[in-house]
């Protein structure tokens, strides 16, 4: 059976030493975060996980969700109780606005805790993640009536959201939307059309569920341009805040998939269902993007939190299963054979998931604290640096630790043999659950289109020029110290490969966008793969301070920090210099087939 243990010994490692998250008590939600405070939050939400989520987590596989003939919809045993304990305790409201009965903290904490509940039952923690996207956007659009109306009940849990943006013959290309909204003598719109993929869009485990339905106003422009977003809630909130009319929102049938079978993911079919606009009308994909960008936050780091639990499960295996004797000599004389874990290439596997897990964990948590700067500083310089580098590193961060997080789970149940493909010790489930995070809230091939094709010459390059001088400050700040001296120097060598990279782009791209497209994946990873680093080179410092200050019962744990760090420096950044040569192979033999010769 799979086991699950939070790594709450790391988070707090990160969120206390690495980011120093105490020096942020000037801005709003962080003045009550003490590592106390911190440590007793990480713990619960720990204990959650583990004894709650978890155990729901293979039985919610092999179970998945009913769709029974009235069209509604029952999830998996358990999973009901599981989230209101969720709702309940006050996880889905951590980081809400106190104003509509949140707590206020850092989404950075938010972000901490919600690895665990990831790792611990993706399926189930989709639920309350998809309702977190949908918060956002009636914050920042909504009109004070409908926050009013909404964000109590869904922030407290009892009311859930959705996004639905995809319909049967348009995914990314959202111009293609069909989906129509009639404007009523009373403000609303008669909203039809049939969206699929919808996660979370029926169930059993709320009051309502709160839809964020993307539509064309009858007679506005072809294109995104005249793409409007509407609140259409499953029941129609009466003027005392309960429940009412049961709206033309409907559940027409539960996708059968590959993976995430306790998330009920519905085509959902709006027949004259009555919605409200939100935000300005033909400006809905600006509303939306807030929701996207959200989930793509979220999405990353199901990335890490899958690969966080097949690594778990992979080295449990590794230590127990007996197989052939050590190259370099006999290591468990008393067996028949020695363990898994002694030989090179199972080290190598472990090694690396585990060195891409704890900088991803470095790295989703250092771009939570840019989104909590960005949204909550009084200082307006501040907030633009933040806000630009949170746009940078989006699509890096979801298309990174998705594309890694699946490879590291295929990687893990390798490590089985063939009691992986079996189902027996459960890694086909986190193989089969991983592979959709790099598929939905954009897929990996348009997050890094979007780094290539926008971020990186938005605003003259701001963003992207802030990135490669906070790394390479960096570097020149550690240059005498040789303790540092490993680490500095490759990073220092993949930045001049990311930024050669970049160089290249604009003198090769804009005359033949082709060049673009063809490197924009590997430049996405080697992105990716300084970035990391530069978290490793971050965490090796700390845990050279710690250790040279007197580290006492962690002198184990920073002492392994150093090694990961080495082996990440040694063996998987040099990949940066591949990732360049491809690029700058331009297009040119990619393009070159006649598209009938495929």
């Amino acid at each position: 059976m799979p086991i699950y243990k939070a790594p709450v010994e790391d988070t707090l490692f990160i969120l206390n030493d690495v980011l120093g998250i105490e020096r942020y008590n000037n801005i709003p939600g962080f003045s009550d975060v003490t590592p106390d405070m911190l440590d007793a939050i990480v713990g619960e939400a720990a204990k959650l996980a583990e004894e709650v989520l978890f155990p729901l987590n293979l039985s919610g596989d092999q179970e998945g969700c009913v769709r029974h003939p009235d069209g509604s919809v029952t999830t998996p045993k358990g999973f009901k109780e599981a989230y209101e304990l969720y709702r309940e305790s006050g996880w889905l409201g951590l980081a809400a606005p106190e104003e509509f009965g949140g707590q206020g903290l850092p989404y950075t904490l938010h972000t901490a805790i919600g690895e665990y509940m990831s790792s611990a039952n993706m399926s189930l923690t989709m639920y309350p993640g998809l309702t977190q996207g949908a918060i956002a956007a009636i914050i920042e659009h909504g009109t004070d009536e409908q926050r009013a109306t909404y964000l109590p009940k869904m922030i407290a849990g009892e009311w859930t959201g959705t996004m639905n943006l995809t319909e049967p013959h348009c995914g990314t290309d959202l111009g293609l939307l069909r989906s129509k909204a009639v404007p009523q003598p009373d403000g609303s719109y008669k909203i039809s059309g049939q969206k699929i993929f919808i996660s979370a869009g029926e169930h059993d485990m709320a009051d309502n569920i709160i839809h964020l339905v993307l539509a064309r106003i009858e007679g506005a422009p072809e294109g995104t341009k005249g793409i409007s977003l509407f609140i259409v809630p499953k029941f129609i909130v009466e003027a005392d805040g309960t429940p009412g009319t049961r709206n033309g929102a409907t559940c027409g049938a539960i996708e059968h998939k590959m993976g995430i079978h306790g998330n009920s993911t519905c085509v959902m079919n709006y027949d004259d269902a009555t919605g409200y606009l939100i935000g300005t009308a033909n400006r809905g994909l600006n509303a939306m993007f807030i929701m996207m960008n959200e989930a793509r936050l979220g999405v990353g780091l199901q990335g890490l939190s899958v690969s966080e639990i097949a690594y778990q499960n992979a080295v449990a295996y590794a230590r127990e299963r007996l197989q052939g004797r050590s190259l370099s000599g006999i290591k468990a004389p008393d067996k028949k054979a020695d363990p898994l874990i002694v030989h090179p290439d199972i080290r190598r596997v472990l090694m690396t998931i585990r060195a891409f897990n704890e900088s991803s964990r470095a790295f989703t948590l250092w771009t939570a604290l840019k989104s909590d700067v960005a949204h909550r500083s009084e200082d307006e310089a501040e907030r633009q640096t933040a806000d630009d580098l949170l746009g940078l590193v989006t699509p890096i961060l979801k298309g990174v630790l998705t594309d890694r997080g699946f490879d590291h789970a295929v990687m893990a149940q390798q490590v089985f043999g063939g009691h992986g493909y079996i189902e027996e010790h459960g890694m086909s489930q986190y193989v089969r659950d991983a592979r959709i995070a790099m598929i939905y809230e954009g897929a990996n091939g348009i997050q890094a289109l979007d780094l290539v094709g926008r971020k990186l010459g938005l605003n003259g390059g701001r963003a992207v020029m802030a990135l490669f001088k906070e790394i390479g400050d960096f570097c020149d700040e550690n240059r005498g110290d040789e303790q540092m001296t490993a680490y500095t120097n490759a990073l220092k060598k993949s930045l001049n490969d990311l930024q050669s990279a970049s160089m290249w782009f604009m003198s090769n791209a804009m005359a033949k966008p082709d060049n673009a497209g063809a490197g924009s994946t590997d430049y996405m990873h080697l992105s990716g793969l300084v970035v990391l680093g530069y978290m490793w080179a971050k965490m090796a410092k700390t845990a050279q301070g710690l250790l040279a200050s007197g580290a006492g019962d962690r002198e184990d744990f920073l002492k392994n920090k150093l090694l990961t760090a080495t082996f990440y420096m040694d063996r998987i950044l040099p990949e940066t210099a591949l990732r360049r040569s491809r690029i700058e192979a331009g297009s040119d033999t990619l393009m070159a087939l006649d598209a009938a010769a495929f």
